[in-house]
């Protein structure tokens, strides 16, 4: 790979061309490009080259692409095809392409309704810039119908957020991955421009290297300084959740504007979100489980200043551009100081002033050594797919789940690296094998395990570092221009307050202190389980379903979880349950909005808790006055289902483990009302479901789960 130097500077007449779009684009007469700007246009327009752009938020990269597009159409050139990582981001660059004078229309998921108008609307050439997502390049149909006449046809590529192609990027995503084969099928002269803000040296050189046409044709990059004139940086470090929910109950209403809070879970966000709101604030949670259409109305509602923050997991991320955004609060630390400046490079993109500050957590190792190990694919579930595939018949996602142990999400992910690596393909109906020679490659991703242990370390040093946080960052991010900003918490002292009422502390506390998170039961079997030697399949009867259950709370809630992690800490021996516990349970129980009381208790059979389990389900007997059943056996031996990870593995290692004993046999068949069935921790749901199941076979008139705490 190489790195070609500036070409000849803009010609006269490019440069006037570029700088009357550039007036029309800002509806401004004095309007200059920032430094670089030009001389990529011109690389583009004059020169048909490959161009890598690293500037920081805010710089302008969409302005180099747009007023490209409009050069070389004038030109005669075709679309230019954008391929963009988020929904999000998408309806901004429409939106922005709209104010520049460029017709621009997406093709994603949200949209499938106007397909059509689209594909007609490129038929007529009345298509300037086609946004595309990088799953739909691997799309049957798209790839297949419509792909090779827009490369046929396509005046520029550009590859927005281009940091995702790398498998060193904070956010690689694989569908990337089959880029490098689009830009090498691309016809000789078709220019392609890779934007990103958030990529350090590493990166850089490999998205060059998948940029480049050969060694007669290498890759123009501009690099600028990443520095964030407007940013304030800091960290203030607080003793536990509960400290640092009461900072924001304190003073959310002192920071400037609206802004984003992010969090690294789910139930974070929903909970901090749900703690500030009931407490005032006009503040929403935004995270994987939104909705589509809530996500645009409440990307909206922030920009337009009618909340005063989202709070966020990193669903809100690459392109949302609000210029006015007025600080980031981060609860919890992104594991890579690359991930952590794409985030608050949110903030200040045309404002002078912008506030930044994390507010780190005790659990962000745990958190980020399990979202590390969840992405991460293993030779041994490669080669498990691979020997499942059959390359004659296509094998939908959830068909295949059922031969191998591998859950949805790490399942959809593995299929794409292997797509990407030419091991298999996705056709209509599913996924084929190819035959092609696969090996997997241990070495890279011990390199790529290696480098975000790396990036972990050094975001812990930006945390108790005495430097200048920006510089940090910069150096972090191989940005050869980082100096001292004069302005984050270590350069001019600590512009944020540090102190933390008794009565918001109590205020966060109480909220910390809830307790009650559903139990939903599972109200349909898992496709293919006649493949693993259990006959079921649809709908569970209405015989044998269980009802809504509860636990006090998650593993990952910021209040009980952590004294929930800790009950379940390998290194924690079994014991009865403690009188703190028992009170959040009859707590539970008494919120919990049931349509019948439960009337008896019966104990799930621990092999690894007994002791606990079995003093929980005679407390809450004895507290509640319910009459004690008995306990739900197990068959002997170990559960085939151990480790297991996807549904129909689940189901199957306890489909035949649970036996009701004749002794709760004849409680259950003499017993009148619900039953309350007791056990320590929930997962998949389907211990529960198949535990309910015998007890309603056996006799229950109806079965309400209750635990200590679920998985997520």
């Amino acid at each position: 790979m190489s790195v070609a130097p500036p070409p000849v500077q803009p010609s006269a007449a490019i440069a006037a061309e570029a700088q009357e779009a550039l007036h029309a684009l800002t509806g401004r007469p004095d309007a200059v490009f920032h430094p670089g700007q030009l001389e990529a246009i011109s690389a583009l327009v004059e020169h048909r080259q490959r161009a890598l752009v690293v500037q920081r938020t805010g710089w302008g990269k969409s302005a180099v692409y747009f007023l490209a597009t409009l050069l070389l159409r004038r030109r005669g050139g075709g679309p230019t095809v954008l391929v963009s990582p988020l929904l999000a981001l998408m309806r901004d660059q429409v939106a922005a392409a709209a104010r520049a004078g460029v017709r621009a229309v997406s093709i994603n998921s949200a949209n499938a309704h106007e397909w059509g108008e689209t594909q007609a609307a490129l038929a007529r050439d009345e298509v300037d810039v086609l946004l595309v997502s990088p799953e739909r390049l691997n799309n049957p149909r798209f790839r297949d119908e419509q792909l090779p006449t827009l490369i046929a046809r396509m005046g520029m590529l550009v590859v927005d957020e281009a940091h995702c192609i790398s498998d060193w990027g904070h956010d690689f995503r694989p569908d990337y991955r089959r880029l490098a084969e689009l830009i090498r099928s691309l016809p000789h002269g078709v220019p392609v421009l890779a934007t990103t803000a958030t990529a350090n040296e590493r990166v850089v050189e490999d998205v060059a290297e998948q940029l480049t046409a050969g060694p007669d044709a290498p890759v123009f990059t501009i690099r600028g300084s990443l520095a964030r004139a407007s940013l304030r940086l800091g960290v203030l470090s607080l003793p536990d959740a509960r400290q640092r929910l009461g900072w924001l109950l304190a003073h959310l209403g002192d920071l400037p504007g609206s802004g984003i809070i992010y969090t690294l879970t789910v139930s974070a966000a929903e909970d901090i979100a749900r703690l500030l709101r009931d407490n005032g604030y006009a503040v929403r949670a935004y995270t994987g489980r939104t909705d589509t259409d809530e996500r645009e109305q409440l990307e909206q509602q922030l920009k337009g200043n009618e909340l005063k923050a989202l709070v966020a997991t990193s669903a809100l991320g690459m392109g949302f551009d609000k210029p006015d955004l007025g600080f980031v609060v981060h609860v919890g630390a992104p594991s890579s100081p690359v991930a952590y400046y794409q985030q608050i490079g949110r903030a200040g993109r045309a404002t002078d002033n912008a506030d930044v500050l994390l507010l780190p957590g005790r659990e962000d190792q745990e958190i980020w050594q399990y979202f590390a190990s969840a992405s991460m694919p293993t030779e041994a579930r490669a080669s498990a797919v691979l020997n499942a595939l059959s390359r004659d018949a296509a094998m939908s996602t959830v068909a295949l789940e059922g031969l191998v142990d591998i859950k949805r999400s790490t399942l959809e992910l593995l299929l794409k690296v292997l797509d990407v690596d030419g091991a298999v393909q996705r056709v209509a109906g599913g996924w084929v094998a190819t035959g092609q020679p696969w090996e997997y490659d241990a070495p890279r991703y011990e390199r790529v395990a290696a480098a975000r242990a790396a990036e972990a370390a050094a975001m812990l040093t930006y945390e108790s570092t005495s430097a200048c946080r920006m510089q940090l960052l910069q150096q972090d991010l191989d940005d050869p221009s980082a100096e001292p900003c004069g302005r984050c918490d270590n350069c001019a002292g600590a512009w944020y307050p540090s102190d933390v009422s008794s009565s918001d502390a109590s205020g966060a506390a109480a909220a910390l202190d809830k307790v009650g998170v559903e139990i939903a039961p599972r109200a349909q079997w898992p496709s293919g389980m006649s493949s693993l030697g259990v006959s079921v399949r649809g709908k569970i009867g209405a015989d044998e379903l269980v009802q809504p259950g509860r636990a006090v709370a998650r593993l990952t809630d910021l209040g009980w979880g952590g004294p929930l992690r800790a009950l379940f800490s390998p290194s924690t021996a079994d014991a009865p349950i403690s009188r703190e516990l028992v009170d959040g349970c009859v707590r539970a129980l008494k919120d919990w909005p049931w349509e019948t009381r439960p009337t008896g208790v019966v104990a799930m059979s621990s092999r690894s808790r007994p002791e606990l389990v079995g003093s929980l389900a005679q407390a809450l007997s004895s507290i509640g006055r319910l009459q004690f059943l008995g306990t739900l056996g197990r068959n002997g031996g170990t559960p085939r289902g151990d480790g297991a990870t996807n549904s129909a593995y689940r189901l199957s290692g306890v489909w035949d483990t649970f036996v009701v004993d004749p002794a709760l046999g004849a409680a259950l068949q003499s017993h009148e009302g619900p039953v309350l069935l007791v056990d320590d921790l929930v997962d998949s749901r389907w211990t529960m479901t198949v535990a309910g199941r015998e007890l309603r076979r056996a006799g229950a008139s109806a079965v309400l789960p209750f635990a200590l705490a679920t998985v997520a």
